[in-house]
């Protein structure tokens, strides 16, 4: 596989978490929180970014309940999935994300005796996106 720098994203309806990785040493990590409204800003915002980090492939996490049926939350992460490939012209992939809110949780409480207080909530999101992230990496070795 060639070496791809590549943007995650744990979408929510009120923040979505952002996380940048790289193919060829198959890491990733957390990046910031933003906004998941107005949808107009949420683009904008999702353009700097892209114009930022230039990546060549963007992955989402797909939320799905632990049975793996689909939520309404599902069925807006693949709208924003649409949108992305519609308006950015980037192969996008999506991750099933059903634990990673849990292991983000789990790194966070590691970590949260030298974060303040006011971070981890906003933290959280980013994390679950690196998570989603790396999990998206982990599977690139199974073919290979």
């Amino acid at each position: 596989m060639p070496d791809e720098t590549l943007l995650a994203f744990d979408f929510g309806v009120r923040r979505i978490g952002v996380a940048l990785g790289n193919t060829l040493t198959r890491t990733a990590r957390a990046l910031e929180v933003f906004d998941s409204t107005p949808e107009a800003q949420r683009f904008a915002h999702i353009e700097s970014l892209i114009r930022t980090w230039q990546p060549q492939r963007l992955v989402v996490g797909r939320p799905l309940n632990e049975d793996g049926s689909e939520s309404d939350t599902t069925r807006r992460a693949q709208r924003f999935t649409n949108q992305l490939r519609g308006r950015f012209s980037l192969p996008v992939e999506t991750v099933d994300e059903r634990f990673s809110s849990r292991e983000a949780q789990a790194m966070i409480e590691d970590r949260a005796r030298s974060m303040p207080r006011s971070r981890r909530p906003q933290e959280d999101d980013a994390v679950a996106a690196a998570v989603i992230l790396e999990q998206y990496l982990g599977g690139l070795g199974a073919g290979s």
